[in-house]
């Protein structure tokens, strides 16, 4: 977080363990009401000038790191000075002229970091040091794979020995991220919520007072899950920002006087000139006319969770592919495919779409041609030089069909063969 706060309202425990002392959150001005239609379940509207001043920003640091290997036959791993000038110099502009990246330079994807090299071969006899400089190596540069069209820096970078005694390069790479749509958020009494919408401050509800909230929560969360303890959390939190102490909001009204009751809160509101039940009266920032019924808006603690939007987001349209199955790869760290699977696929056949099933499970995914004979039901093969099928099982020109198979069901069928199941294709006439 960047601009941590204290929360106002706080409870024995939280001074006991310190947490008042270093903050994980900010005290957000929260408007109950529904608005804009994009805060349904629990999705909250944010106010864009609030986010424009600070709330919500936070830093993301990654680490990446690079070992120095050393091989059996006494080779190893080299950096080498970049390439200033020629194919590739771009990429390795952050480069210091040791070959590793200089702390405080703005990396972007495909952005080489280190520009290792590695022996070409690292086993057999042992190579001695004079030879050395004269056995082959092969580029084994490392990349940078933040997130695409975001600008991240080199916080640091430190060289340390690992238990093998390789040299090896940690680099901590800091991404400043605002809060966008997605982002989730999250109160002390675990009512999360994901970012619906960014609006103006223009646009939004404000007080005679001027005062304008910074995120709009649904009050359908309140009844279903029932956390009194929030809204007892905003009347200490108003009644703590007018009269200037920090409230105890915890649970029970002990006698011992380490909570502070809903009516002692009530009065301090009253007296301030609040409505004692920390409802306001608001004007509607768009027609400029007074809101019909009043809100309740007061500061509550919200804290911005590590489940965001940049981090997820995941799309392909074409790419890698598994050599043993020709099927996209899974994942999203290897750019992988979105998988339409076994419940997708009923759901398709409900509809009736058998077109698109066999659009997303075969021409999408894995498309094969095969040689199939009519006679004997096997699979045959190509011969580009006869320019002709030719069956496997038969050793006949005749009788072979070209069809169209998904690679899977191919392999399927082979690695059936090996295990001594013969599936026979039975074709009919197209």
């Amino acid at each position: 977080m960047v601009y941590p706060q204290r929360p106002l309202l706080t409870t024995k425990t939280i001074e006991l363990v310190g947490y008042d002392k270093l903050g994980a959150g900010q005290n957000a001005t929260v408007a109950v009401m529904s608005y804009s239609g994009y805060d349904i379940e629990d999705a909250i509207v944010m106010n864009k000038s609030s986010l424009d001043r600070g709330f919500g920003r936070c830093i993301v640091m990654k680490r990446y790191s690079a070992v120095l290997q050393k091989y059996e036959n006494d080779t190893q791993d080299r950096i080498l000075r970049p390439d200033r000038k020629g194919y590739g110099a771009k990429h390795m502009r952050i480069l210091d002229d040791d070959g590793i990246a200089s702390p405080g330079e703005i990396i972007s994807p495909q952005d080489i970091y280190i520009n290792k090299q590695s022996p070409a071969v690292t086993r057999g006899t042992r190579v001695p040091p004079s030879e050395l400089p004269n056995i082959g190596y092969k580029s084994s540069k490392q990349t940078f794979k933040g997130p695409e069209g975001e600008s991240c820096v080199v916080d640091r970078v430190a060289l340390y020995n690992d238990r093998h005694n390789n040299l090896s390069i940690k680099f901590l790479i800091r991404h400043t991220r605002r809060p966008e749509v997605g982002d989730k958020f999250s109160s002390r009494h675990g009512q999360k919520g994901v970012c619906g919408t960014i609006i103006q401050q223009e646009d939004f509800p404000f007080s005679e007072r001027g005062i304008c909230p910074d995120l709009i929560m649904n009050p359908h969360g309140f009844p279903s899950r029932m956390t009194v303890g929030k809204m007892i959390e905003l009347l200490g939190g108003k009644a703590g920002v007018s009269c200037g102490r920090f409230h105890y909001g915890s649970a029970f009204g002990e006698p011992s006087g380490h909570a502070d009751t809903v009516e002692a809160m009530s009065e301090i509101l009253v007296n301030k000139g609040f409505s004692y039940n920390g409802k306001d009266f608001l004007y509607s920032g768009i027609t400029g006319c007074p809101l019909q019924a009043y809100i309740f808006m007061g500061p509550i603690y919200y804290q911005k969770l590590k489940h965001m939007v940049l981090d997820k987001m995941h799309a392909r349209a074409d790419g890698p592919r598994v050599l043993l199955t020709r099927q996209p790869t899974e994942g999203r760290a290897r750019n992988g495919g979105l998988r339409v699977g076994e419940m997708e696929r009923d759901c398709l056949i409900a509809y009736g779409a058998s077109m698109l099933i066999f659009e997303r499970l075969m021409i999408s995914s894995d498309p094969f041609e095969v040689q199939v004979c009519r006679i004997c039901g096997l699979l045959g093969y190509y011969n580009h030089h006869l320019k002709t099928g030719i069956c496997s099982s038969c050793k006949k020109r005749d009788g072979m069909s070209t069809m169209k198979l998904p690679y899977a069901c191919k392999l399927l069928i082979q690695e059936l063969q090996s295990m001594n199941i013969v599936p026979r294709l039975k074709l009919a006439e197209a």
